[in-house]
């Protein structure tokens, strides 16, 4: 029976593990998109980019699949090797990113838990352990439906995450985790609060006497003894202190002034639209942007387009689409983090976001009212009651589904463990 007890609890927490981590992953394709991207790039793969968005969307849906069919109990025996296989792939690969640092953030949470690669390691390693009793214990769960109804079921859920993370892609991801989301002031982000901890450095300086080298502590050199020549100074990081939530947010006009202040501590509204990569921007949705930026000229807002892209690349789109609106240059991860489409519309006052929204739901000038925050509210209440009623009948359809499932578990007795 104890053995029992382990297994079962066992098989429930890397299910619901590898759940999470699929969901949260799922519904923001794109930051999966751009972690696959980071790493091909890290590892000299830049071949590899243009296989990133599907590498997302497969690697996901697996995980959260998987993390149903333990939970469930479904198809145990494939999903047992499946688990294994994942995991016995991603923690040696986990402890070479721990150790060579390639790219700071794993990713293995998205944008809803951030953890250094050796977390991640040390994560999966303790997840080792489930995963390895389930394997050796697949054999003994005995199936509650034909095999059939097994793979019905398992393709079902695959539907299911595929379909959320393609709606999250032609819109906006259903849960926004980053330091942009509506409602977030985005001063507050790039302020350190005062008694946060600094980083704590060690530095060392490296001096030559008479072809000998030697180390001192940089507080405690030979400062005043010029026989001794100075080769290099080395500097470790002992302790990492606080970092802000953002930290590379800036606007550069095409004059090349800074006018990040001016955007973020103006009383009224400014339209930030975001196109990291003009090139493969939505040349639509760039056009109907113009709109809205007259709209802003005539009611006194502020109108920018943010991009990454070169001055020549912008002068020739201006010129092929007729575009009058300012264009911008910020940091192309920001962009990226600031918003999942590209482009997308953020609309600001005060540097607080109170909208968001992708190309493909960008409003029509005539929607807009003069009272842009409650316009903008209005909107964000018609969209959340949307994904509540969207999310509560997904929510009835699992219940069902799993109040089904255990009640044939508990009818008929099938599960031995």
């Amino acid at each position: 029976m104890r053995m029992k007890a382990i297994a079962i609890a066992a098989r429930i927490l890397l299910g619901a593990t590898f759940i999470f981590s699929g969901f949260v992953k799922g519904i923001d394709p794109w930051g999966s998109t751009y972690k696959f991207m980071d790493y091909f790039t890290a590892f000299n793969m830049t071949w590899m980019h243009p296989f990133a968005f599907m590498l997302a969307i497969v690697q996901n849906a697996a995980e959260f699949v998987i993390g149903v069919a333990l939970v469930l109990g479904l198809r145990m025996k494939e999903t047992a090797w499946g688990a294994f296989l994942f995991m016995a792939f991603f923690t040696p690969l986990t402890f070479i990113l721990a150790l060579t640092n390639p790219v700071t953030d794993c990713g293995c949470f998205g944008d809803a838990m951030i953890l250094t690669n050796w977390e991640t390691f040390f994560k999966n390693a303790v997840l080792m352990i489930p995963t390895v009793i389930v394997l050796l214990y697949r054999e003994k769960y005995r199936p509650v439906y034909r095999p059939l109804a097994e793979w019905c079921w398992v393709a079902a859920f695959t539907v299911i995450i595929i379909g959320i993370s393609i709606n999250c892609y032609r819109h906006l991801p259903w849960i926004d985790f980053r330091p942009y989301h509506i409602g977030a002031s985005i001063p507050d982000g790039m302020n350190i609060p005062e008694g946060a901890p600094e980083s704590e450095y060690y530095s060392t300086v490296i001096l030559e006497r008479d072809g000998v080298t030697q180390e001192f502590p940089a507080n405690d050199y030979p400062w005043h003894d010029t026989t001794w020549v100075w080769k290099e100074t080395i500097t470790v990081l002992l302790s990492e202190g606080y970092k802000p939530p953002i930290q590379d947010f800036s606007i550069i006009n095409a004059a090349g002034w800074d006018i990040t202040d001016e955007v973020l501590y103006d009383p009224g509204y400014t339209f930030l639209l975001v196109a990291h990569r003009l090139s493969a921007s939505n040349k639509k949705a760039l056009k109907k942007a113009a709109e809205i930026a007259d709209y802003s000229n005539q009611n006194g807002h502020r109108f920018y387009c943010l991009t990454s892209s070169p001055s020549d690349e912008v002068e020739q789109l201006k010129s092929e689409l007729g575009l009058s609106y300012e264009f911008c240059t910020t940091d192309d991860v920001t962009l990226k983090t600031i918003i999942r489409a590209n482009p997308g519309l953020v609309l600001l006052q005060n540097g607080t976001v109170i909208g968001k929204w992708h190309h493909n739901d960008m409003p029509d000038v005539t929607e807009l009212k003069p009272n842009l925050l409650s316009f903008a509210l209005k909107q964000q209440v018609d969209k959340s009651k949307k994904r509540l009623n969207e999310g509560m009948m997904l929510a009835f359809v699992l219940l069902s589904f799993a109040f089904y499932h255990f009640r044939t578990i508990e009818k008929h007795e099938q599960l031995n463990i």
